[in-house]
């Protein structure tokens, strides 16, 4: 399953590198509402919680399904400014329908509020499923979207304001450090981009990424199945500091496609792919490979001590022990007439990791 932008040709100068203090800012705000996809932030989330004011709180509270889950499309720009308060203005100037269509995507959940469809702004019916749907996702989803389809200019407003709250209670103070580190990562990406082309800055943003063999178009490894154009507009590419483990796409139709990725660490692990994970998943399924699995576990064997242990015919042991290492869970050695089998502990232990980080990519 993979998300494919489509960008008309090879040519790098439809692909930019840039930062984004609002998408940052909305990273940090993910992290607080979602600590435990950050378990490497968890102390900084308990700190930031402990030293906020009560009405700020509440207020995160209040909006928090326009970065929990997903993200509000205008909360990810595809023309980043230097500061905060310009990328604001820039939101600012988004049209009504516009601001509300994207907010109500992550309010209601999914993508169940679609582009060009009528406006729940001024048409009833679609007013009134917006409603409905916010109301399954819970009681706050539904007061937002009352709020919002009654005075979309009030809530802009306090969205904006709640922003500004958030920089000076602890978005100010993050973002000095991780201008530095966004900018170092911005420096390898732009340099690699100009050097030696756009395959090799999308494989340093990440495995997850690539380009097509034709050149036209970004492959994005993420669990949807989904397509976007970018001919004229392009395609940006933010880094982040707080959004690890995530790949945050913005390719909804009306918005210009926007790809927010986790900065390399130190010791970068290499992502595993979704085919590689669905091989294991499906591989793991059977529970004959698992019983083959346990006696591994114990150390080599060949297919035929395999197929006596379990009762086995030869043939029928080999048909699985391809599977497995096909899904890379196995080796297999020659020595002499034999051939051992090995379970591959690293990648079976890796497979928890692995599988959460493919969902939450």
């Amino acid at each position: 399953m993979t998300l494919r932008i489509d960008i008309g040709g090879p040519q790098s100068g439809r692909v930019r590198f840039t930062a984004s203090p609002l998408a940052e800012l909305t990273a940090m705000l993910h992290v607080l509402a979602e600590p435990g996809h950050h378990p490497q932030l968890a102390g900084w989330a308990g700190e930031v919680w402990a030293g906020l004011r009560p009405e700020l709180a509440e207020r995160l509270r209040e909006a928090e399904f326009l970065w929990r889950s997903s993200r509000a499309d205008f909360l990810v720009p595809a023309r980043p400014r230097p500061t905060l308060a310009e990328e604001l203005d820039d939101m600012d100037r988004i049209d009504d329908e516009t601001y509300a269509t994207a907010a109500l995507v992550t309010t209601c959940g999914s993508n169940r509020v679609r582009f060009g469809a009528p406006s729940p702004l001024s048409d009833a019916a679609a007013r009134e499923r917006a409603l409905d749907l916010a109301q399954a996702r819970g009681a706050l989803q539904e007061a937002f979207a009352q709020r919002l389809l009654a005075d979309p200019a009030a809530v802009r407003a306090r969205v904006r304001d709640t922003l500004e709250q958030c920089a000076e209670a602890f978005f100010d103070a993050a973002w000095a450090d991780v201008a530095v580190r966004l900018a170092t990562d911005l420096r390898v990406k732009n340099d690699l981009l100009k050097r030696q082309g756009l395959g090799a800055a999308l494989a340093a943003v990440s495995g997850a990424v690539t380009l097509a063999p034709d050149g036209g178009r970004i492959v994005v490894d993420k669990l949807q199945d989904s397509a976007t154009t970018a001919h004229d507009s392009g395609v940006t590419f933010l880094p982040s500091v707080f959004g690890r483990p995530h790949l945050v796409a913005v390719h909804t139709p009306g918005w210009q496609p926007v790809v927010q990725y986790p900065v390399a660490e130190e010791s970068p692990g290499e992502p595993v792919s979704l085919e590689t994970v669905t091989l294991r998943l499906e591989a793991l399924a059977h529970p004959l490979r698992l019983r083959l699995l346990r006696t591994l576990a114990r150390g080599p064997h060949t297919t035929g001590e395999l197929a006596h242990a379990w009762e086995l015919t030869p043939p029928e042991v080999s048909r699985h022990l391809a599977v497995l290492r096909r899904a890379g869970l196995l080796s297999a050695r020659r020595q002499g007439r034999y051939v051992r089998h090995t379970l591959n502990l690293p990648g079976l232990t890796a497979l928890g990791p692995d599988l959460l980080a493919a969902v939450l990519r």
